[in-house]
């Protein structure tokens, strides 16, 4: 976003607050008794409902595969949403930075879930690099150089996840902790089948090298005993919608048409010139596409989306 944009939604935010003053929940709960959570997008929600049950309102504030959460700009009605949690639920590592400033322009105190330092992958120094780049905007700031902050499609990090959501449940509404608890634990369940299937590609294609346009489905590859070879340069590009080099282009093109490569992964949210060739050079070469998504699809469980996207890796490697 540049600072002419930003400027203008940080200005709209603030002068919202006279709306979220006016408008916020006094007690711990909302009007129906349930806790308020409000998740940064549809994939955190889904888990929030599916931990939270009947005892949880979820907003998701992006909910459309129309929405990018990379540069989504809030609004006053997200402020006011935000106001009124009892609990906060964001991704974390500049993938949604929006959140953090609807956080300090609502002046919530509700406690917050941060994805991605629940991460195996999380690295020790990313409080340094947050106070190094403290000034800087908050679509920027927070990226974390060699940090592939899309951990949803990490297993043992959603995993991680949905144990916070309960712990934080059981401390809001201590009523209801047994249910949180047993939502959690049966989730989990659900999880370890997802596990055994990323076992399963492993056994069957472990080594097998994979390209993806951008970084998005990076620990489910990973996860899947798979090899990523696509030029960081290339990726880097892509997903912050720059130009890719003449030379890094003729390198993933090379790669494409060397035969060394199984399948290609797009983004099915995102497109592009440079992705389009490669996607060509796939196809002349028999090599199978497949398309992975940043939120949830309608109609779809977190689950569930995992188990087809698993399902469609591994057809595609067969």
């Amino acid at each position: 976003m540049n600072q002419s944009r930003r400027a203008l939604t940080l200005l709209g935010l603030a002068a919202a607050s006279t709306l979220v003053l006016a408008g916020c929940a006094s007690g711990a709960a909302g009007d129906d008794g349930r806790l308020q959570v409000v998740a940064s997008t549809n994939v955190y929600g889904q888990i929030a409902s599916e931990i939270g049950g009947d005892f949880v309102d979820v907003t998701s504030i992006v909910s459309s595969a129309s929405q990018d959460p990379h540069s989504f700009e809030p609004s006053a009605r997200d402020q006011l949403i935000v106001s009124k949690a009892d609990l906060v639920i964001e991704n974390g590592g500049g993938y949604d930075a929006f959140v953090d400033a609807l956080i300090e322009f609502s002046g919530t105190d509700a406690p917050v879930i941060t994805a991605a330092e629940l991460s195996p992958a999380w690295p020790d120094d990313a409080d340094d690099h947050d106070e190094d780049h403290a000034d800087e905007d908050h679509d920027d700031h927070a990226h974390i150089e060699g940090f592939n902050e899309h951990v949803w499609y990490d297993v043992d990090t959603v995993r991680a996840v949905a144990q916070q959501i309960a712990d934080e449940l059981a401390v809001l509404d201590p009523d209801h902790a047994t249910e949180f608890a047993a939502h959690a634990k049966a989730f989990g369940a659900d999880l370890d089948g997802l596990d055994d299937a990323l076992a399963d590609i492993d056994a069957a294609h472990g080594g097998e090298q994979v390209f993806m346009t951008e970084p998005v489905p990076g620990y489910l590859v990973e996860d899947a005993g798979l090899v990523n070879v696509t030029p960081e340069a290339f990726s880097e590009a892509v997903e912050e919608e720059q130009d890719v080099a003449p030379a890094t282009l003729l390198q993933a093109l090379d790669l494409i048409r060397g035969g060394e490569v199984s399948v290609l992964i797009t983004n099915a949210q995102t497109g592009g010139a440079e992705t389009a060739l490669v996607v060509d050079a796939a196809d002349e070469h028999g090599i199978p596409t497949i398309a992975f998504s940043e939120t949830l699809p309608k109609g779809e469980t977190y689950v569930s989306w995992m188990q087809a996207n698993i399902e469609a890796l591994s057809a595609a490697l067969a």
